[in-house]
């Protein structure tokens, strides 16, 4: 099989000569450990045919796709974009209207920022067949690989998720988030795609009222055997990212439990070692 990172040379015209429409299977792969994978997700993979998937999706658990299995990489990382969201969709469905069926496969979960809503809404409104099969989602999976409950009665009676994600063009490129709200004590918030704006991030949330001192951290490829988890606080975590070289994909984990994985990560890993 090809590559995680690069496209699959496919006859185009063999592919989309066939009948139509066929069902498209949105999947989520989960955080990254193939483990934890659905049992149903992972017979889809085992059965699949045509796969789109994105760069969140571990190599793990791309080896449980059929050798024979068409692998189209249109993966999306900051700045490097293998196809646009519209050319994806189109691809999409087109593949599903020649008769192929599609295995659409997302890291953590399709419906938690994983534009899976976007392509499940084309496919409604083009009268495509589609199913969604969630996947244990990556702030799922950081909590328990990394030792900080996303909830917890001493801690965080709430659970925010939300994306670190600039929107716009340009010069007005922002990240429009509600700050007031995010930076609530006694709440867990969780920042996907934010290790770009993370600095941004801090500054916002001890701005509008959260303590300097509030406990952050990223996690690092959570759930993967090269997991790293870098512990801080806000005034402290954009500098100790820098120091430590994280890069994508890394979660953004805010409030007290954060401050749990020091106690809990290590009961973890001797467990797994026993």
């Amino acid at each position: 099989m090809s590559e995680l990172h690069e496209p699959l040379r496919f006859d185009a015209r063999a592919l989309l000569a066939g009948g139509g429409p066929a069902k498209v299977t949105l999947v989520g792969a989960g955080p990254g450990d193939p483990e934890l994978l659905t049992v149903k997700a992972a017979h889809a993979l085992r059965a699949a045919r045509v796969v789109l998937h994105d760069s969140l999706v571990s190599d793990d658990v791309l080896a449980l796709l059929p050798p024979e299995a068409h692998r189209i990489y249109v993966g999306k990382r900051a700045g490097c974009h293998a196809m646009s969201q519209g050319a994806i969709i189109e691809l999409m469905l087109k593949l599903a209207r020649a008769g192929h069926a599609v295995l659409r496969l997302k890291g953590g979960d399709p419906y938690i920022f994983g534009r899976g809503g976007e392509e499940a809404q084309a496919l409604a409104e083009a009268g495509i067949p589609f199913e969604v099969i969630p996947g244990i989602s990556a702030a799922q999976g950081a909590a328990a690989s990394a030792g900080m409950p996303l909830t917890h009665r001493d801690h965080a009676r709430a659970l925010v998720f939300a994306t670190g994600h600039l929107r716009g063009e340009g010069e007005n490129r922002s990240l429009d988030l509600d700050w007031e709200m995010l930076a609530r004590p006694r709440q867990t918030t969780v920042i996907y795609m934010g290790l770009g704006t993370l600095p941004i991030i801090c500054e916002q949330l001890m701005r509008h009222g959260a303590p300097p001192s509030t406990p952050a951290a990223v996690v690092e490829r959570a759930t993967c055997p090269d997991e790293r988890v870098i512990d801080g606080t806000l005034e402290t975590l954009p500098a100790l990212a820098q120091v430590h070289g994280v890069k994508a994909p890394a979660l953004i984990v805010i409030g007290g439990v954060a401050a749990l994985h020091e106690q809990l990560a290590p009961a973890k890993r001797a467990l797994a070692m026993a």
